[in-house]
């Protein structure tokens, strides 16, 4: 080898130790993560449910690890895999498949997050895990830390862990999908203001339960994915439901910038998924993708009539597309976002970025 295939060598082992030397910072800085949310977060917690709203079957997980489905509504890993690898850590694991051990270690995070779920809890039903359930499910999680660490060591190792939560989506492509006569009794400014009241009480109770460092990962721009663009003539978004989600994701915002300031310790980012997202959608080619509207897996328009299924049709060409089904993101497409939120700036993440909060 010559001298400069050499020094080449020794930067890209430089470059290497440099990154796992930051993650490795980073793990010790946040001991674990605590996911709550919806399907963009699930991992797995739904294959312990009898649901309709499940992904352990084909061709979900067609590029995970092994080829499987996991749970994961995506062709490979979702967004609390990319975030735990960000951080140095290994990814928090659905709590129903651990809650029934006796041995159950929580103290290295746990993965709340159901397919289906929202804010509200008549937002799917006795389909999922409802958020409120989730919070309840972590309050046992809370207590089972304070009598294995003690209450002192307990509060301190969640205060330092990260609380990532994703909810709000399903409440709004069920508000966009109800009726005319419903949606006059009740007005989006009004439907949006409940939702809020409901999001108070709950990271209130997070708090309450030891939350500390708080990542709010705003609505996506839902008017955008395949299934509701499918309902229109032209194919485009729906702009009802794009309005909603900019809506809901500013008052959430403010809801925790006024909790912070009240709040003793309380630290916060949020990050504007629909902003983020709306790039993809609008410029992919300047973002490296080839499809920004149609669905890679699924059956019928757009591959959006019916989901990602064991017959549906699936894109050979999965990291050019921006979506994997008629709701979801691909592999690629949660793989950046997360890189956005991790290391980004305002407006698209704020008041600061997943790592400056981590380095708090």
């Amino acid at each position: 080898m010559d001298a400069g295939n050499n020094t080449i060598a020794a930067a890209s082992f430089a470059i290497v130790v440099l990154v796992a030397a930051a993650a490795s910072s980073l793990a010790a800085a946040v001991p674990a993560v605590y996911v709550l949310g919806d399907s963009l977060a699930d991992v797995g917690n739904n294959n312990h449910l009898l649901t309709l709203l499940k992904a352990d079957f084909p061709h979900n997980g067609i590029d995970y690890p092994g080829g499987k489905a996991t749970g994961r509504f995506s062709n490979g890993k979702n967004f609390p895999d990319f975030l735990a690898e960000n951080l140095g850590l290994a990814t928090s694991p659905p709590y129903l498949a651990i809650s029934s051990s006796s041995s159950a270690n929580y103290v290295n995070g746990v993965n709340f997050a159901s397919g289906g779920a929202g804010v509200f809890n008549s937002t799917n039903k006795d389909q999922c895990i409802s958020f409120d359930k989730q919070i309840e499910y972590y309050s046992k999680v809370q207590a089972s830390l304070v009598q294995s660490l003690g209450e002192a060591q307990a509060a301190s190792h969640l205060a330092k862990s990260l609380f990532a939560i994703t909810i709000g989506s399903n409440d709004i492509i069920g508000y966009v999908r109800s009726s005319a006569a419903a949606k006059a009794t009740n007005p989006m400014e009004q439907f949006v203001d409940a939702l809020i009241q409901s999001l108070t009480g709950q990271l209130q109770r997070l708090y309450d339960l030891g939350a500390r460092r708080v990542l709010f990962l705003g609505t996506g721009p839902v008017g955008c994915c395949p299934s509701l663009r499918e309902l229109s003539a032209d194919r485009g978004c729906s702009g009802e439901a794009n309005d909603a989600s900019a809506r809901y994701n500013a008052a959430a915002a403010s809801l925790l910038r006024g909790m912070a300031e009240r709040r003793a310790g309380l630290r916060y980012a949020v990050f504007d998924s629909s902003a983020a997202l709306l790039r993809y959608i609008e410029r992919p080619a300047e973002y490296g993708f080839a499809e920004a509207r149609a669905a890679c897996c699924g059956l019928g328009d757009m591959n959006a009539k019916i989901g990602c299924t064991p017959v549906s049709f699936y894109c050979a060409n999965r990291t050019g597309y921006v979506f994997w089904d008629f709701y979801h993101p691909t592999e690629a497409t949660a793989r950046m976002l997360t890189a956005v939120a991790f290391d980004g700036s305002p407006p698209l993440v704020f008041p600061v970025n997943i790592r400056q909060l981590a380095d708090m």
